[in-house]
């Protein structure tokens, strides 16, 4: 199910640089703000927890390879020819992964299948330099931006994703 994640990613990773600085000062402002008395909770007192990364049944956005421009390629992804090649062969004449069942949308080799198929840290610390302690708050802004992509904004798919990483972070 998590086909391809990596190169939407990559647009994703790229683009949060500019955001992760923005935070970064905020951070600090936060920062200065509790030394000085000021307050760290959220809503009624709370912690704020981060969402927990997790594969969404049913979904399949990252399945789409031929996601068109706005996407990175996998020659803007991959040093290895190998990689690319593979990535290549994987693609169908829709766009989709030639082993993505559209019917029950699952990987009929999801065991098997390639490393950058895999959202894991490892893989996002290879492949884009996210280290682990933002590996869940990355992957989660990658699938939301994917499953935007091929399902929209609206999309009950974005829902269920939503839902599923929100909820996971509360237990």
């Amino acid at each position: 199910m998590s086909q391809a994640l990596a190169l939407s990613c990559f647009i994703t990773v790229r683009s949060s640089a500019s955001r992760q600085r923005q935070r970064g000062k905020a951070k600090t402002q936060k920062k200065q703000s509790r030394s000085s008395g000021g307050s760290a909770s959220v809503g009624f007192g709370g912690e704020k927890k981060e969402p927990s990364w997790r594969c969404v049944q049913n979904c399949g956005a990252c399945c789409k390879l031929d996601k068109g421009p706005a996407f990175a390629t996998p020659e803007e992804i991959f040093e290895d020819p190998s990689d690319i090649s593979l990535y290549r062969s994987l693609i169908g004449p829709d766009g989709w992964c030639i082993h993505y069942e559209k019917n029950t949308r699952t990987c009929s080799i999801y065991s098997e299948r390639p490393y950058f198929c895999r959202v894991e840290p490892d893989i996002f610390q290879t492949l884009y330099g996210i280290d682990k302690k933002r590996f869940n708050k990355e992957a989660c802004n990658c699938c939301r931006d994917t499953i935007k992509a091929i399902y929209g904004s609206n999309s009950k798919e974005l829902d269920n994703f939503n839902c599923t990483i929100r909820s996971s972070s509360s237990s």
